[in-house]
């Protein structure tokens, strides 16, 4: 931000929460860069014993002043209140206009009992800021506040790459911010990692690094477990009461077998998925007002009550994080690419037919290994068929089709990658075949989603004749 906008920010800040006497001292500070050095005093005056610990000096103006200026706040303090969250403002202020050179701040949240987590206490908790988010420290902050109830121990804030509208799983991560809040204590401890967004010396993030990883990790793992969830209930009409019943043999196999964790995680996954579902449920039934359109209060109760929880069954501080994982893919550039919500969790170069691949959403009707008995024929070593017609998303034994118009509309896909997909997405799994919408560059991870299979997924009963 530029100077002007810094003092119009605080002023407002300042407005609403006289008593802050950090965001005083702030304003005194732009004040003196604008060269308003009559405002900048009275600020450092308002500020009183910050303006002395940052200064190392009390303010010069005489006794008399000060004791003017105390009687005139004590009239100014009838007429107004501090918000609940003025010190937390304060805390936010500080770290984007005057973070300390070794980036690492604490303060206590003053009034605030310690929030009782009712669901599972999760180590880590992590919001995506945007690329367009000109004050990524504030927006990470007011999702932290709005999560407070929820929110993990250790909270990162996170910028994925970006292109196009998309975000990008495997893209360059830039790691922003951390927060830690102890047990116990109503004492946050806020440790800045990016050089140009506080623009100070920012701590060592090599630890913070580290947790991210196994973040990330766990978040695919939550991620197709949640989508399976889903799609049995969609299926089914009920809920599933164990793991088991997702792991089952062909032709019921939402998931094909499991991965480390995840037999452990069901209940909370499940859980958070219920409420999730039951939110949405809640929202739709506001707009049923049964006169036409939604009046404004319909349409505001519908989005509080889609909001719900913020707080995602890893972590993930996102309204949308619920959503299960979709398929699309892109002719345009012949790429398939796994979703959720914004962010391209996976992309693979892929094979087409040209205008014989058909447009339009589909989902994943049937899950087969060794499509009629073998992992090198025509069909590869996995094959998963649309929507119960003709067309699938299958392996092939002509590895120099794949990002070429070859097959008869079906998609082709290398053996690695057809194999990493049939493990990520579920039975019920949406795909959409469109005409350019994704970035053109795919990216392959260093380390392949696999689950360790658990039932028989062939089906020698049928001879598959897909489009090839």
């Amino acid at each position: 931000m530029q100077s002007q906008d810094d003092i119009l920010y605080l002023k407002q800040f300042v407005n609403q929460h006289p008593s802050n006497k950090m965001g005083w001292y702030l304003l005194g500070k732009q004040y003196l860069l604008a060269g308003k050095e009559g405002k900048a005093n009275y600020c450092f005056l308002k500020a009183g014993e910050v303006y002395d610990a940052f200064e190392d000096e009390s303010h010069p103006l005489s006794d008399n002043q000060l004791q003017l200026l105390k009687e005139w706040d004590r009239k100014q303090k009838k007429k107004k209140m501090a918000l609940r969250t003025g010190l937390l403002a304060a805390l936010l202020l500080l770290i984007t206009a005057l973070a300390p050179a070794n980036g690492e701040i604490k303060t206590k949240i003053a009034n605030q009992p310690i929030p009782v987590l009712q669901a599972e206490v999760l180590p880590v908790g992590v919001v995506f800021i945007s690329q367009k988010e000109r004050q990524p420290i504030g927006s990470a902050w007011n999702t932290l506040m709005e999560a407070a109830s929820e929110a993990p121990q250790l909270m990162i804030a996170a910028r994925l790459e970006e292109e196009a509208g998309w975000s990008k799983w495997l893209g360059q991560t830039k790691l922003l911010m951390s927060v830690r809040k102890d047990r116990g204590s109503a004492e946050l401890q806020a440790v800045m990692l990016d050089r140009q967004t506080c623009e100070c010396i920012p701590s060592d993030s090599s630890r913070i690094s580290k947790q991210y990883e196994d973040w990330r990790e766990q978040q695919e793992t939550h991620w197709t477990l949640a989508s399976a969830i889903v799609h049995y209930e969609r299926i089914n009409k009920k809920w599933p009461e164990k793991l088991d019943e997702l792991i089952r043999p062909y032709p019921n196999n939402f998931l094909s077998g499991e991965r480390s964790g995840m037999r452990s995680m069901f209940n909370s996954v499940k859980f958070k998925v219920k409420n999730a579902k039951a939110n949405k449920d809640k929202a739709a039934g506001a707009y049923e007002t049964g006169k036409g359109n939604p009046s404004a209060a319909d349409e505001g109760r519908a989005q509080n009550m889609l909001g719900g929880s913020s707080v995602g069954s890893n972590g993930l501080m996102d309204k949308d994080w619920s959503q299960p994982l979709e398929i699309i893919v892109d002719k345009a550039t012949h790429q398939l690419a796994v979703i959720q919500g914004n962010i391209i969790v996976r992309s693979y170069r892929v094979g087409l037919g040209g205008e014989e691949t058909p447009e339009g959403r589909f989902y994943i009707s049937e899950k087969v290994k060794n499509p009629n008995g073998r992992d090198d024929g025509v069909f590869g070593s996995r094959g998963m068929t649309l929507s119960k017609t003709l067309y699938a998303i299958h392996g092939t034994d002509e590895p120099d089709s794949i990002g070429k118009d070859e097959s008869l509309g079906c998609v082709r896909m290398s053996k690695a990658d057809v194999e990493e997909l049939f493990d990520m997405v579920p039975l019920g799994t949406v795909v959409k075949i469109k005409n350019g919408t994704l970035p053109s560059k795919v990216q392959t991870p260093a380390e392949r989603f696999k689950l360790e299979p658990r039932q028989n997924e062939t089906n020698p009963a049928k001879v598959y004749k897909w489009l090839t």
